[in-house]
Parts: C-alpha cells; structure tokens; sequence
C-alpha cells in the first residue's frame, strides 16, 4: 500500500500531466513574448540606423537567431534525459530559460550602448533558445511515458497546449503592458512582459519539482550499467540504428514548425507594417486563435487514439492546405474579426490537428534508451530547417511581391505536403506498451505487422 508520502500511480501520472503540461506553458509563454516584442518595437530599439522595412525584417530575424541554438539545446539535454533522467533535465532547461527572459528585460537599447545592446539581445536569444531545445522533448516524454495504454495521444496533447497557452498569456501580457504603459509602451513598458515572466517561474518550478520520473525510464535506467551499449552517447547510437524515424520527425513537423509562425509572429508585423492596421488587431486574432487551439489540441488528441496518429496527422495537413488560401485572404482584408477568423480558420483546425498527435507519434517511433535525444533532436532540427526565419522570410517575400501574398501561400502549401509525405511513413503503434517498441524496434521498420500502412 502507499503511504503518504508515496504518490499513487493516478498522482504520478496527474504530476507528470502537470509538470510537462505547466513547463511548457511557461517557457512557451517567454518565447512568444520575445517574437511579439521582436515584432512590434525591437526594429525601432535595437536596429534604428536600418530603413524601416529592412528594420522589421532585421528584428524578426533575431527571433530566428533563437531557433539556431535549439538544437545544441536538443542534444545536450537529449543526452542528459536519457542518462541522467527527464525531471531534472527538465528543471535545468527551465533554469535557463527564465533567467535568460528575465534579463531580456533589463537590456539597453541601442541609442543606450550602441551595437552592444542588439549583441546583448541575441545573446540572451540564443540562451532561450538553447533551453527550448530541451524544454519540448522532455516535457512531452514524462506525458506519454506516464499515460495508460490507449490514452497516450490524449496525455501527449497537454504538453502541445503549452505553445497556444503561451502565446495566450505573452500575447495577453504585452497588451497589458501597453495598456500600462500608453505612449511610454516603446520607452519602458515593453520590458513588462519580460520581468513578469519570473512570477509564472516560480510556478512552474513549483509543480515540475513535485514531479518522478517515469517507470519506462526507470526500468532502463536499471539496466544501464550491465550493457554495454548503453554507455555510449545516446546520440550516436540514434543516428546509427534509429535514422529513418529520425527523418521522419524532422520532415513530419514541416506542416506546423513555420505555419504556426505565419499566423502568429508574421500576422503582427504584417497586420501593422503592411496593413496599416492598429497592432491590437493581431493582438486580439493571436490571443483568440491561441484559445481555440487550447480547446481543440486535447480533442484531437484524443481522436488519434481512436483512429491513429498518422490518420490525424494526414487529415489536419489536408485541412491545412485546404484552408491556407482563404484564411489569408480574410487577413489580407484588414478588418478585425476577418483577422480573427482567418487566424482561428488556420490554428484551430489544421494546425491543431497535426499537432496534437506528435509527442505519442515520435515517443512510439523511438525505444526508451534514446527517446529524449530522437524527439528532442528530431524536433528541434525542423524548427532550425524551417521555423527559425519564417517570420523573417515570410516578410521578405512580401517585399519582393509588392505586397502580395501568394509566395506566402505557396510556402505554407509546399512545406505541409513535404510533411504528409514524411508522416506516411510511420508505423502505428499506438497498441503497444512503451517498452515493447525497445525490444521490437531493430526490426519494426520492416515488420508490417508493426504498421496500419
């Protein structure tokens, strides 16, 4: 029987819930605020003596500078997850990134220092970065590995609202700020955000040390030290048994690393800079669709336990495609709630559809052993790919076409197929016990038994 001071499974797995689901929320809350501050006033701060427009473009490309160290961020914490374990691995990277956001806030500006503040600033970017890296992988392993069999696209989802809760909050944040601050919001009250990131810290710190780890990393931890091959680097025995999964989840996140940028981070500047319209407009459309995408996210989920992941997957990339065109065009009419609508057309349909059922479909493509380190890796090679300068990208493009969308669209378009192709490839094991995908796994590839398709 447990005692008191054992936590039951059921208290395990709502922690687990919890701590993934809280970390998330939190440091996904630090990084929207930064696009969101890289979007509307950091052109103007940090990057005065550039033309406007070159201005924005520069400024939204530090948010790219971030994605750059997220895969440093994947293998090292990769590699701490699966030797050491995922709680403090989890806890380390989410040290970093609050320290770093805080200091964000604290940052001189360009007329103060000169070409040391945008230095500074992406300094402290690449440190958000790195921790991010990190934060994903290991946040959504303590979801999966601790939910019951049959359930676990459902407990994966939670860490995934972290993204649209984050941006939720950081989008709410800013306009709070504004709201405080009126005219003085570019002198001083774009650090708000910032510094109000240490409080939401504090909890999350709170929950994520009351979580355990997992009994899948537990029991291969136990083995650890009578096998030989678990004492090399976890990486390198990913990239030599396990590469095909590995593209999988690099090409498979094609379909919402950059689109989920376009209609975040990319909205603003274009709403404000090429619109003319007031930054509340896509303000309000991110705070919305980020809400309807909280809402959605755990239901599709919960779908691909009842019909797959790679056929939820496939389902939310045709939307997606079927749904680009329009939900620009209602954008690009300047009105409010068409902004609104076209961004809540996008995020809550396709984009939370393939995103949902990603951490049980990477969790079961990779054995416990190296679990961490090919999620981790696999994610945050495809937001270096792809998300890292989307934004940046998504706005050149609109230079080059006078304003037009249509290069915007065709991106959006390509990039999803590359991931249905990708995503097609992957097995089906949602039957299976966690550990079973270790001891099957050397054969899987080839087993079509192990595969719906």
């Amino acid at each position: 029987m447990p005692t008191a001071a054992t936590p039951t499974p059921e208290q395990v797995r709502r922690r687990s819930l919890q701590s993934g689901t809280i970390g998330a929320i939190v440091e996904w809350y630090e990084y929207t605020i930064y696009g969101v501050a890289a979007a509307l006033v950091f052109g103007q701060l940090f990057f005065p003596n550039f033309a406007p427009g070159v201005g924005q473009i520069v400024s939204l490309a530090t948010f790219g500078v971030g994605f750059l160290a997220r895969p440093i961020g994947a293998f090292v914490a990769g590699h701490l997850g699966d030797r050491i374990g995922r709680k403090s691995t989890l806890i380390l990277t989410f040290s970093i990134m609050t320290v770093a956001t805080a200091a964000i806030g604290f940052v001189p500006t360009y007329q103060q220092i000169g070409m040391a503040a945008p230095v500074l600033l992406c300094v402290l970017r690449l440190a958000q970065g790195f921790a991010v890296g990190g934060e994903w992988g290991g946040a959504a392993i303590v979801a999966v590995e601790n939910a019951p069999r049959g359930r676990r696209g459902y407990f994966g989802s939670w860490p995934q609202i972290g993204v649209s809760a984050g941006l939720l909050l950081g989008t709410a944040s800013v306009s709070f700020a504004s709201w405080i601050s009126g005219d003085a919001f570019e002198e001083w009250g774009w650090r708000l955000p910032f510094l109000f990131s240490v409080v939401l810290a504090g909890i999350g710190f709170f929950i994520r040390l009351r979580a355990t780890e997992s009994p899948a990393f537990l029991a291969e931890k136990a083995k650890m030290d009578a096998e030989l091959e678990r004492r090399k680097a976890p990486a390198a025995i990913l990239f030599r048994d396990h590469r095909k999964p590995l593209l999988i989840a690099i090409f498979g996140r094609f379909a919402e690393a950059g689109n989920y940028y376009l209609f975040t981070t990319f909205i603003l500047s274009y709403v404000t800079t090429t619109l003319g319209a007031p930054k509340s407009y896509g303000l309000a459309a991110s705070m919305i669709g980020a809400a309807v995408n909280i809402v959605m996210i755990p239901v599709f989920g919960a779908v691909s336990d009842r019909i797959g992941r790679v056929r939820t997957f496939l389902i939310g990339g045709a939307l997606i495609v079927a749904a680009t065109w329009p939900s620009f065009a209602l954008v690009h009419t300047g009105h409010l709630w068409a902004i609104v609508g076209g961004v809540v057309l996008f995020l809550a349909l396709g984009h939370a559809m393939v995103y949902a059922p990603l951490p049980a479909l990477y969790c079961e493509m990779f054995p416990t052993s190296v679990r961490y380190s090919g999620i981790s890796i696999g994610y945050q090679m495809a937001s270096i790919l792809l998300a890292s300068f989307t934004p940046a990208l998504a706005s050149a493009m609109v230079l080059w076409a006078d304003g037009s969308l249509w290069m915007v669209i065709g991106f959006a378009i390509v990039t999803t197929l590359i991931a249905m192709a990708a995503i097609a490839f992957a097995p089906d094991r949602r039957d299976l016990e966690l550990n079973e995908i270790g001891v099957l796994h050397k054969h899987a590839d080839d087993a079509p038994a192990l595969s719906s398709h």
